[in-house]
């Protein structure tokens, strides 16, 4: 199984199975419930839905590509209309990364809750998690981001979650707790997807040496 290094990668091959697997997993499922009510037109339906949601949201990323404001305004109403689905996750994560783009972070901080809430695994659902909690620290939401973080997700997030932790703690100025929750992520095998992870306790040891404040 392939490694990925990255958020974004990680949700991008997620994307891509589904968008190449999605109607056969759909398929399958709805088969299996037509074998026990019987009713062929129901299997054929739910496909053609499938379907045109599938196509339906391709146009809508294609937005994105030629008018932002088009975008955003397709993708809204794409997650209206498609609520509790994959695809509206997949929309919303690729609003919230525009609506980044603009450091608009109110609307980045929503459309992430969204795609967390239609998440079709708890992969992609740690990724929207983590992002929001680091959105939730750029609006200054530190005690909100420490909640947001204490969401159970898989371990393989420790690190990432240990980190931002540590963020978030070192914006409030408790710089012993950001270096216990750096020194977390370094033990969780953070340094393999974010090397800067020790530039940033470095640099908070040589602070709080400095100052000598280990609050």
């Amino acid at each position: 199984m392939e490694v990925y290094q990255t958020e974004e990668q990680q949700v991008d091959a997620i994307r891509s199975y589904w968008k190449e697997n999605g109607n056969y997993i759909i398929a399958g499922l709805v088969i299996g419930l037509a074998g026990y009510v019987g009713v062929n037109f129901y299997k054929d339906g739910i496909l053609a839905e499938e379907t045109a949601r599938s196509e339906t949201y391709q146009v809508v990323l294609e937005q994105s590509e030629k008018d932002s404001a088009a975008f955003r305004s397709a993708g809204d109403t794409f997650i209206a209309d498609n609520a509790h689905t994959t695809y509206a996750s997949f929309t919303a994560l690729s609003l919230a990364k525009e609506a980044a783009s603009h450091k608009d972070w109110a609307k980045t901080a929503s459309y992430l809750t969204a795609a967390i809430e239609n998440a079709p695994n708890e992969g992609v659902k740690a990724i929207a998690t983590l992002r929001l909690a680091r959105v939730q620290i750029q609006l200054a939401e530190f005690d909100k981001a420490l909640i947001t973080l204490t969401t159970k997700l898989p371990v393989s997030f420790n690190a990432s979650v240990e980190e931002t932790k540590g963020d978030a703690y070192l914006k409030q100025g408790k710089k012993e707790l950001a270096r216990t929750a750096y020194q977390a992520a370094i033990v969780a095998d953070g340094l393999t997807s974010s090397p800067g992870l020790q530039m940033k306790l470095d640099n908070l040891a040589q602070a709080i040496n400095l100052t000598g404040d280990v609050k």
